[in-house]
């Protein structure tokens, strides 16, 4: 999907980039298959804030992702290919052959029309969903299921894609964008194709009040901050951290501190012992 440029009529446009919508099919997102989203604000449980610089986006509603497609052996046909202010990645709604309808993570080429099937013998086409043992290797997929039957976690965002680079011992060895490879059981389901919107990262936000629009609040350096209200505040002038390692507000190691615990370390140890993990 190409990007819009927009004309430099003030400060705030000049430079920006977003998004083109003339791909997309101009239609109203499907009722049934909305619910509300409430504003949590970077809040937690306890209503404390968990997740600093969050708040005050714009209204939206949620759209239910069918991420299982458990829908096996019935045909569906894309109705229309939407945006979601709620996600990177475009969204299309199926029309299945029984009248049900469902969202899914729309992969880039999908158009108005296409079908799509879910199915153990279903055909290596852009969309369909098969398990992972049925699709050839070297294939490009996404919304991987780690385990089968919960539903794909793998490759879900914006332009990304996961690699099927071996099928060994019924373990499937999954190339992930960062370089990393996954192991996970051959029976486990994966979509045909790369995800939409590759363009995503080119974005260029070009004001502030487009980012509070998306709910982003501001951030303050923290050497710009008083003694009292950061580990690395006061000094006459810019100063520099003056600690061996940053930290965070809370005074806690902010870079390179190792956050597995004890007992997953050991867990990985061992499972990395019976299973070997590849890594290029």
């Amino acid at each position: 999907m190409a990007l819009k440029k927009y004309k430099p009529t003030s400060p705030g446009r000049r430079g920006m980039l977003g998004y083109d919508f003339s791909m997309l099919d101009k239609t109203k997102p499907e009722k049934s298959l909305l619910a509300p989203k409430t504003s949590k604000a970077g809040r937690g449980s306890l209503g404390t804030i968990t997740t600093r610089h969050r708040g005050g986006a714009v209204k939206k509603r949620f759209r239910i992702i069918d991420f299982k497609m458990n829908k096996f052996e019935i045909p569906a046909k894309v109705a229309s290919v939407e945006y979601d202010p709620n996600r990177t990645a475009r969204i299309a709604l199926l029309a299945y052959a029984d009248g049900e309808k469902r969202y899914i993570i729309a992969p880039d080429g999908l158009k108005k029309g296409d079908d799509i099937i879910t199915s153990q013998n279903a055909p290596i086409k852009l969309g369909n969903r098969l398990p992972v043992k049925k699709i050839p290797v070297g294939s490009i997929i996404f919304n991987v299921e780690m385990f089968p039957g919960k539903g794909g976690q793998i490759a879900r965002s914006a332009g990304t894609a996961a690699k099927l680079m071996a099928i060994e011992g019924g373990l499937a060895h999954i190339g992930l964008p960062s370089g990393r490879v996954m192991l996970v059981s051959e029976e486990a389901f994966a979509s045909i194709g790369q995800v939409s919107n590759l363009d995503h990262n080119k974005v260029v936000i070009g004001k502030a009040g487009r980012a509070r629009w998306m709910g982003k609040r501001p951030e303050v350096r923290g050497s710009a901050m008083n003694p009292v209200d950061h580990p690395h505040g006061g000094g006459e002038g810019r100063q520099p951290i003056g600690l061996k390692h940053p930290k965070t507000p809370w005074g806690k190691p902010a870079l390179g501190y190792k956050t597995v615990r004890k007992k997953k370390k050991k867990l990985k140890q061992r499972v990395e012992k019976e299973v070997p993990i590849i890594t290029n």
